[in-house]
């Protein structure tokens, strides 16, 4: 009887240990070098990581613009209702871009979800330069044709409150973008909530 108790007992701890060593690795965290932080007009900031491996000269020219004070005061100039809003020129007009020489494109099998981070471009694949737009849900028709660099993790809640137009009546825009530590996360606002009532440190949503 004892026999027969200690043979389960064991059998029960190797299942045990067997359940613990196939459990997934935690991801990672963030490298801060690669966070991209977008403090925007509509009361908060919007954190980015941003994907070297996956398009490395696309995420180098927007650092080398973010450490320019490139994107600071730019507005987004084209935000469509549940497809994407657009920013990054500092014309305003969607013709601008840096001075700097068109990029090549880099699709990759990052997927255009909600919070995706791309580079826009004209008709020619490699035209990117300095303009980019934010996923407000998923088209996986983007795939293959745009280069996705990285994705919204936190404070989406502000991006859902940019100001929706072709071009916007009143567009909301980049205060100021850095690289580093993500800040604080955003909580999703509640149906008709203003940009101070969402800026109240929470955690947001993705979907």
């Amino acid at each position: 009887m004892h026999v027969k108790s200690l043979f389960a007992s064991l059998i029960g701890l190797l299942a045990a240990n067997v359940a613990i060593a196939q459990a997934p690795a935690p991801a990672p965290a963030p490298d801060p070098a690669n966070i991209l932080n977008l403090d925007l007009s509509t009361g908060g900031r919007v954190s980015i990581e941003l994907r070297p491996d996956k398009a490395p000269a696309s995420v180098e020219r927007i650092k080398t613009l973010v450490n320019r004070g490139f994107y600071d005061g730019t507005i987004f100039h084209r935000v469509i209702d549940g497809f994407m809003a657009q920013g990054g020129d500092p014309q305003g007009t969607g013709l601008g871009g840096s001075d700097l020489p068109d990029l090549k494109a880099e699709f990759n099998d990052l997927p255009h979800v909600r919070g995706t981070l791309s580079m826009a471009r004209a008709q020619e694949q490699d035209s990117a330069n300095s303009q980019f737009f934010i996923m407000l849900s998923p088209n996986l028709g983007l795939d293959g044709n745009y280069t996705a660099v990285g994705r919204v993790i936190s404070g989406m809640a502000y991006v859902d409150l940019i100001e929706k137009g072709e071009p916007p009546a009143n567009p909301s825009k980049i205060v100021h973008a850095s690289m580093g530590a993500p800040g604080p996360v955003a909580a999703a606002p509640a149906a008709g909530a203003t940009a101070a009532e969402a800026a109240k440190p929470a955690e947001a949503k993705q979907q």
